[in-house]
């Protein structure tokens, strides 16, 4: 999957997981009840700053705040573009 987006200096673009549909008990979870997934994965990454090379590459599942990065919608899909120091973990 290419995408056309070159992030720039230490940020990651990000493609989020689809939100849950149901519980683990089969209840189907209406829109307004969906919480915004916290992870996701990473489909284009800046070169990094001089001084701090970047951690994350292309293909990775990652971790991040549940309020991190800027939403876009780019060609009919939905990403977030953040910094590296705001995802936690990858997994």
């Amino acid at each position: 999957m290419a995408v056309k987006i070159k992030a720039l200096a230490d940020r990651v673009l990000v493609e989020p997981a689809p939100a849950e549909e149901k519980t683990a008990g089969g209840i189907i979870i209406p829109d307004t009840a969906k919480e915004k997934p916290q992870r996701g994965i990473v489909v284009a990454v800046g070169k990094g700053k001089p001084d701090e090379p970047m951690t994350v590459k292309v293909g990775d599942t990652v971790l991040y705040g549940k309020y991190s990065g800027t939403e876009l919608s780019f060609e009919g899909s939905d990403y977030l573009m953040m910094k590296e120091s705001d995802i936690l973990a990858i997994i």
